[in-house]
């Protein structure tokens, strides 16, 4: 896809979806990146629905730190793989306090080490969470990127490298967001909304 078209969609998106930002709720990056590493494989919606008592029960990482695991499963139960996600973000959480004093480390190399935390999660963070610029490749910026045709790749890592090179660096944190809320919006994984879509025009689909 040629760079003006490009350009032309990412305005119209951010016209489309001007509160586009992350829909996790979170009040620190600790917060924030125990709320991504639970999102995995299910909504943000649902995490949002058990993140208050949660966190309420554990609010830093020292507490979730030194939590029994099964107990930390009884706040997460409703969402999937909560058994898994219970004693993966209680090891991430006590490799913060045991290494970074607590703090969430604002270095892509480190964030990847901890438990429960892939690239996906490693990018929100830093893109949320301290304000760099990045492309996480989830679900919908997956699906969304390749239908429209900004990218043409089969995996999400080969994605995210393309959209780097396709996207101005100063816009990727906010691609991130209008491509999420595309996705959520207009443009499903099953039957998209075509007929409402505001890029409807300039989607490869279309043309």
């Amino acid at each position: 896809m040629k760079q003006e078209h490009i350009k032309e969609i990412l305005d119209i998106l951010e016209d489309t979806y001007p509160d586009a930002e992350c829909a996790l709720h979170h009040q620190n990056v600790f917060q924030l990146i125990v709320a991504v590493a639970l999102s995995a494989q299910t909504t943000d919606k649902s995490v949002n629905q058990v993140t208050p008592d949660l966190f309420a029960a554990y609010p830093d990482a020292f507490a979730l730190g030194n939590a029994d695991p099964e107990e930390v499963s009884e706040y997460i139960r409703r969402i999937g793989m909560y058994k898994t996600k219970s004693k993966n973000i209680v090891k991430m959480a006590k490799m913060l306090a045991d290494q970074y004093d607590g703090k969430v480390p604002e270095d892509y190399d480190k964030l990847v080490e901890l438990p429960g935390v892939g690239r996906k999660t490693a990018n929100v963070v830093l893109s949320v969470g301290f304000g760099h610029q990045r492309i996480a490749v989830d679900t919908h910026v997956f699906r969304v990127a390749n239908r429209i045709g900004f990218v043409s790749e089969k995996d999400v890592l080969k994605t995210e490298m393309a959209l780097m090179e396709v996207i101005p660096e100063d816009r990727w944190s906010r691609t991130h967001h209008s491509l999420i809320f595309h996705g959520r919006n207009c443009c499903d994984a099953r039957k998209p909304a075509c007929e409402n879509c505001s890029i409807k025009e300039l989607c490869e689909k279309h043309l």
